[in-house]
């Protein structure tokens, strides 16, 4: 027993010892826990607080110093910068009726790259929509086709929609509500401002005012406009262009061209281009046209021209070729319409040139109106015989009745008495062989032999109007000299330029040539009424069908032989037929001028252009409530008889 309680007491002292040395060693080993415990929450509290400093700092740059710049970026994300085109100007006649102006237009398009993207992550998201690609562009094709019914058809718009490209445009110069109600049924459609150019006159001084239309194959997209193509619209563009602004717009992913209403605002504003305003009246213009188109025609004249100027200032009230072409319509021009003869083609006058001898026999003194020249029936100029129109032996002239029956051989004896210094001098002073400076592109200086390569036959040809050429242009300024008072004034078709502000700046001033002396202009202008005297037999002019009832009608007939082109040598049936007159003689408001390309002179109206220089006239006359004439013109003696 005794044995056996000690070895329990060992035991237990055993156990109790180990109990003792395992109770010393957990505590100090949750001793050594707990202050572990406490180091890692240290541990961790320090990287927190390290962590909200870092972030504080950062919040408070981002919020503080980078604000500017960060949302800067934010706002270059979402916003597209657009360029504005600026408003083209309008073109005027001098009564303010419009002849070319623009209106805002728009042009569809679609990102077809986007849109099957967009259409093909939609299916995705939900599966067996009926919201696809084709039925999207079907529907769309569908409606914009009803909306603009007499411009692109439903088939024409689904071909575009299914071509194989990133990006197509689909209808140009849509009306800016059609195309609003357009895209608020389809949003990804999109839309670009443009303009277009309207001529409500149609072929109403085209060849003049030319035509415009836009442009966009520049790089420089600020450059996309209207610009011109031909006439004062090309010549004048930079005035008429305006210059171009900016604006920002919000979109709704970025740069997809899908602006957010309401978010445009001006970078910088454009500023619209300057009006032009003409000389011509367009009733008047409207009129010429007409009356020589129909002329052209019932003659059989290949073409024709004619010009209105006003006798003292010069200024073009009307310049008319026989054909014309629609501004509006670009797919019906032709080169040929494109042109304007009027400037562009000189041609060899004829009689009407005789002016200049006229003129110099005055100015010189080398005859009077009265005075007599004995003509006989042909004259040898080098190796030359001339001859006038008419079969005739040695007859009496007055110097009025050489130029009103248009003598040659009367108008050659003249010329050699003023000599070939003198006339040179006169053909420079009238302005033949120089661009009138008109303002019009392609304008010809027409052409007139330089005097150190004048021939034997030379002084032979011009004096009747043959070996140089002009343009009608040209030939009418020759009468406005004489019937102003010897001062040729250059004559121009822009009166002014209009600026966006309203500011009207006038075109500078035309150079004026006196050419003669004002007693010889009147001399000269009172014997060319003669050409429309209706005397009997001799003293019948060459234009008695010009005559106005209850005006004096001062001018000259021309027929200048043509170049026949086939054996280069002058034609006996193709010639230019012209007309030159001054309306009213006695006080002089208008010149007109004519010219017909090659008529059929057998015809009653192809062998002269006096009848329709009378219809013309009797029109200036209504329209411009010219007063009436202070008498008849004298019937004065153009062949003396026996």
């Amino acid at each position: 027993m005794a044995s056996s309680g000690r070895s329990q007491v060992r035991v237990r002292a055993a156990g109790s010892a180990r109990r003792t040395y395992a109770a010393g060693t957990r505590s100090a080993a949750a001793r050594r826990a707990n202050g572990g415990h406490r180091s890692r929450f240290s541990a961790v509290r320090l990287i927190l607080v390290a962590v909200l400093l870092v972030a504080g700092v950062k919040l408070v740059q981002v919020q503080w110093f980078d604000a500017a710049a960060l949302s800067a970026a934010a706002e270059r994300q979402r916003t597209q910068t657009i360029d504005i085109p600026a408003q083209r100007g309008s073109i005027v006649d001098r009564n303010g009726a419009k002849l070319a102006f623009s209106v805002e237009v728009r042009t569809l398009s679609v990102n077809l790259k986007a849109l099957r993207k967009s259409m093909d992550d939609y299916a995705v998201k939900n599966p067996g929509t009926a919201k696809t690609f084709d039925a999207e562009t079907a529907a769309a094709a569908k409606y914009i086709s009803g909306k603009l019914p007499n411009v692109i058809t439903e088939q024409q718009l689904l071909d575009l929609f299914h071509k194989q490209a990133s990006f197509t445009y689909l209808v140009n110069n849509v009306e800016p509500s059609i195309a609003a109600d357009i895209v608020k049924h389809f949003a990804w459609i999109g839309v670009e401002k443009r303009a277009l150019r309207e001529y409500p006159g149609g072929g109403l001084a085209a060849n003049i005012v030319g035509a415009a239309n836009w442009r966009s194959e520049d790089q420089d997209v600020s450059k996309h406009n209207l610009h011109g193509l031909v006439g004062l619209e090309l010549l004048r563009d930079n005035d008429l262009s305006g210059t171009p602004g900016r604006m920002l717009v919000n979109t709704k992913n970025g740069s997809d061209n899908v602006v957010i209403p309401g978010t445009e605002r001006d970078i910088q504003a454009a500023v619209p281009g300057s009006d032009l305003e003409l000389t011509l009246d367009s009733d008047l213009q409207y009129e010429v046209q007409r009356q020589l188109a129909d002329y052209v025609r019932n003659s059989h004249a290949k073409g024709g021209q004619a010009v209105v100027l006003d006798a003292k200032t010069g200024e073009v009230y009307a310049l008319a070729n026989d054909t014309t072409f629609d501004p509006n319509d670009q797919n019906s021009w032709t080169p040929e319409d494109l042109s304007n003869p009027a400037v562009t083609t000189p041609f060899e006058p004829g009689s009407v040139n005789k002016l200049v001898t006229a003129t110099g026999a005055i100015e010189y003194g080398v005859a009077t109106p009265e005075s007599t020249v004995e003509v006989p029936g042909a004259l040898q100029v080098a190796d030359k015989t001339v001859h006038d129109a008419w079969t005739h032996g040695t007859q009496t002239f007055t110097t009025t009745g050489i130029f009103a029956k248009s003598s040659n051989i009367g108008t050659l004896l003249l010329a050699q008495k003023i000599g070939e210094e003198r006339y040179a001098n006169l053909l420079k002073s009238f302005g033949l062989g120089q661009r009138t400076g008109v303002g019009l592109p392609g304008e010809s200086a027409g052409s007139v032999p330089a005097r150190s390569q004048w021939s034997a036959t030379t002084f032979g040809n011009l004096p009747i109007g043959q070996g140089l050429s002009m343009t009608i242009l040209q030939m009418a300024g020759m009468y406005q000299a004489i019937a102003n008072d010897g001062l040729r004034v250059e004559p121009r078709i822009v009166k002014a330029k209009v600026n966006p502000d309203g500011t009207t700046v006038p075109e500078p001033a035309p150079k004026a040539v006196q050419v003669v002396s004002p007693q010889t202009a009147k001399t000269v202008r009172d014997m060319m009424r003669a050409v429309a005297q209706n005397g009997k037999g001799l003293q019948k002019g060459t234009a008695p069908t010009a005559a106005v009832e209850g005006y004096q009608i001062s001018g000259k007939t021309g027929t200048g032989q043509q170049v026949d082109p086939r054996t280069k040598a002058y034609s006996d049936h193709l010639y230019n037929i012209t007309f030159a007159g001054i309306l009213p003689a006695d006080h002089p408001r208008f010149v007109v001028g004519i010219r017909l390309d090659a008529p059929d002179t057998t015809l009653p109206v192809g062998h002269s252009a006096a009848p329709l220089f009378h219809t013309i006239a009797s029109y200036l006359t209504q329209r411009y409530q010219i007063p009436l004439s202070d008498g008849p013109s004298p019937e004065v003696p153009l062949i003396i008889t026996p």
